[in-house]
């Protein structure tokens, strides 16, 4: 006896052959998933609040244009294999590191690497699922600014890392280290925000991108020097007590929002000079204007921990004339607004 194929059995026959189809691209997806994973956090620019965010005050912080990626491989192994690019693509940091306790069996560096067992190990801690196969893993990050700049390696591999263990970012920060976390929030945000930490509870929000009328006034300059976050804050809690951290929070506050609402490059300045003055006066050190640039026919602050990293400058004068007066100086790195802020 003949089997006969109806029309109906090849209708019923194509509906098995599609869904098989949309079943195994699924599983397919999945496993590459599994197999290759990658990850993104932006660096970020502290326009106001450095120091005082650690005690309240109110920040202002931008992300940058560049950032950081993280990719992630499966592979046969016990270990994690982890290395790390500048933004020239030149290899800077690698290690091998164990699944059993996050330690470095090899390393090129030993303060990397025990920022990344404090940072996996937290992960951990809030997310037990996480590294927990024993799939070993190759591990690749590439910066996209130079790591001398001070934008954030660190915050935003944290952001990154909290993103692969599906954690929140901000509670592997605490979790792992100190700082006020404005930078780890900066990581993953397409816009500016405020940034405020009161106690146990932090607070950001939103806001439009920074594009002042006034904004082709506005420079960025390297320092030619990359300044210890850790160590100027272990400065700050030395040397700012009691009360005067409350002053101290509330006074910058005050110039956070004097300086979102600057209409014009007057006040802009005037909030700038006001902010310098106090932090100087609560640090007893001089400002970046008196130490290195006192012949500066416009206003300057420091970005972050004072004595490096980037100062953003407001200047009158023509283009040409603001870069030739920092390069004369020996600061070639002058950034733009467009340049450098999302």
């Amino acid at each position: 006896m003949k089997n006969v194929l109806t029309k109906e059995d090849y209708f019923f026959s194509d509906i098995l052959i599609f869904y098989i189809y949309v079943l195994f691209t699924f599983v397919a997806r999945q496993n590459e998933k599994l197999i290759k994973q990658e990850f993104y956090g932006r660096g970020k620019v502290l326009i106001t609040g450095e120091y005082g965010v650690l005690d309240g005050a109110l920040a202002f912080a931008i992300p940058t244009k560049f950032g950081q990626g993280l990719t992630v491989k499966s592979h046969r192994s016990s270990d994690i294999n982890w290395i790390s690019y500048n933004a020239d693509g030149e290899k800077w940091f690698q290690s091998k590191i164990s699944l059993y306790d996050f330690k470095p069996i090899e390393t090129t560096n030993e303060e990397v690497s025990e920022f990344l067992y404090k940072l996996l190990k937290s992960a951990v801690r809030l997310n037990s699922e996480f590294l927990s196969k024993w799939n070993g893993f190759k591990v690749e990050t590439k910066l996209e600014f130079e790591k001398e700049w001070g934008l954030g390696s660190s915050s935003t591999l944290t952001h990154m890392v909290a993103n692969w263990a599906d954690v929140h970012p901000l509670m592997l920060h605490f979790k792992a280290f100190n700082g006020s976390g404005y930078d780890v929030a900066c990581a993953g945000s397409e816009t500016p925000i405020l940034y405020q930490l009161d106690g146990d509870n932090i607070s950001y929000e939103p806001l439009d991108a920074f594009r002042p009328k006034f904004g082709d006034s506005i420079y960025f300059v390297y320092m030619n020097q990359k300044q210890s976050s850790a160590a100027s804050v272990d400065y700050y809690s030395k040397k700012v007590k009691g009360k005067e951290k409350k002053a101290f929070a509330k006074a910058l506050s005050e110039c956070t929002e004097a300086i979102i609402d600057a209409s014009g490059l007057d006040d802009f300045n005037k909030v700038l000079e006001e902010h310098e003055a106090i932090v100087s006066k609560t640090l007893d050190m001089p400002s970046v204007k008196e130490e290195r640039f006192s012949d500066f026919w416009g206003s300057m602050k420091s970005l972050g921990a004072w004595g490096g990293d980037f100062v953003m400058v407001a200047s009158d004068r023509k283009p040409a004339e603001t870069r030739e007066y920092f390069q004369n100086k020996g600061y070639s790195t002058i950034l733009t607004i467009n340049d450098l802020l999302i």
